[in-house]
């Protein structure tokens, strides 16, 4: 009986270990949920699927309706990542759906969605929630009649060649994409005053959004404004990549950017690039070693931080000019940029504000790519006490000088008054 109860209890063990095995110190996504409608796709976007495991990711293909569908058993995540490769699916599976997709983003794991013309409310309400909103009639497609593949064959211009990239070397890779990127799919729209989406493929000047099958009217988006391609990169550093053409993944498109492209946004999405962890925050007075409890007024002060960069393999040093600290309280009194050895370590010293209260060590650094680092440090700062003060204080020097002149001008007066006749 005992051997029974241990048995399901390893197994059960076992189990949590393996979901825990993703953390800040491994950050790369390892274990992959992939939906489809069809399992077809297996061949048709093998060679994507193909890239992802020849990195070590493990896929689970499973059908979008399976009603065994789980994210999670027991409280714990069964998967890093999600792929939703399924456009047309109405209803997912199991306990699956648009909640438990949203969840799963606000536990900290990434997504790729990727949507067609036939992309159900299901979808487009994951993509609104993310802050994408695809065309809202269901027939628009992105036509254009001067960027469009020369090998198209159906005449609508629907197969455009898309060259508007991203400037940034850390999502989409340091080498350059050459050859355009063959898009056939839906466009969306992203608020360009948001700082947590960005477009990372747009549409060329000349092209709109509308439905080859219809008399044209006024096209709701047009131009540049089109994004084909986006990312979110959340608050809590989870990344999800946004696309309107599952086409875009597959292994159809020969002699094109594409699987460069699906390539070096991949590794992003799934943090093989930007990704930072900051280490070792201390912060003590000049010539001391030991982190104080408390400053005074005036004191000298050392602060620094290591900050490293996930490789994909390992943590690397992170080198940048950029990096500041604030001495804040209610707003910054100090704002000081730190100096790096060019080995992961950051540094700077200052002086204590002549202000006395509760301060906090704050770094705040966002840069395009990479994730964010938000760190902050309490410590208060009290004023001189009684007997801290110098004993005579050189700007009272007129002071002193005034006041012992009265007292000899006072004794001169007695002694002349009392004796003078």
């Amino acid at each position: 009986m005992a051997k029974m109860l241990f048995l399901p209890l390893l197994i059960l063990l076992l189990f949590l270990f393996e979901c825990e095995s993703f953390s800040a110190e491994n950050p790369t996504d390892r274990r992959l949920l992939v939906l489809v409608d069809d399992l077809a796709i297996r061949s048709s976007h093998s060679l994507y699927f193909k890239f992802l495991e020849s990195r070590g990711y493990v896929l689970e293909f499973r059908l979008a309706d399976d009603p065994k569908l789980a994210l999670q058993r027991y409280g714990h995540y069964l998967y890093d990542g999600l792929v939703i490769f399924s456009p047309s699916v109405q209803r997912f599976g199991g306990s699956l759906d648009q909640a438990a997709v949203l969840d799963f983003v606000d536990a900290g794991h990434d997504l790729i969605l990727a949507a067609d013309s036939y992309a159900s409310d299901l979808i487009r309400g994951i993509a609104s929630e993310c802050g994408v909103d695809f065309d809202e009639d269901p027939d628009a497609v992105v036509i254009d009649h001067v960027g469009y593949a020369v090998s198209e064959i159906d005449g609508e211009h629907t197969l455009i060649a898309a060259d508007d990239f991203i400037q940034s070397d850390v999502i989409l890779g340091e080498k350059k994409i050459e050859a355009p990127v063959l898009f056939r799919g839906i466009g969306h729209s992203v608020n360009p005053a948001s700082t947590l989406v960005l477009k990372v493929l747009s549409a060329s000047p000349s092209a709109y959004s509308a439905s080859p099958k219809t008399k044209l009217s006024t096209p709701s988006i047009t131009g540049s404004t089109i994004a084909l391609v986006s990312v979110v990169q959340a608050r809590n550093n989870a990344r999800m990549l946004i696309s309107g053409s599952l086409d875009l993944f597959s292994n159809r498109h020969e002699k094109s950017g594409n699987e460069q492209f699906v390539t070096e946004i991949s590794k992003w999405v799934f943090h093989e690039r930007g990704h930072l962890k900051a280490v070792n925050v201390t912060h003590h007075r000049v010539a001391e070693l030991a982190e104080p409890a408390m400053y005074r007024i005036n004191d000298d002060l050392e602060y620094s931080i290591e900050i490293y960069e996930w490789s994909g393999s390992s943590w690397k040093p992170y080198v940048a000019d950029d990096v500041q600290v604030q001495f804040y309280m209610m707003s910054p009194y100090v704002l000081k940029s730190l100096s790096t050895d060019l080995k992961g370590l950051y540094f700077t010293s200052f002086k204590v504000p002549d202000v006395y209260g509760v301060f906090q060590f704050k770094v705040e650094y966002q840069r395009l790519g990479y994730t964010s680092l938000s760190l902050s440090k309490q410590i208060p700062v009290r004023p001189f006490r009684h007997n801290e003060y110098e004993r005579f204080i050189p700007a009272a020097f007129p002071y002193y000088g005034a006041s012992f002149s009265t007292m000899a001008g006072f004794f001169i007066f007695t002694i002349v008054y009392l004796y003078n006749k």
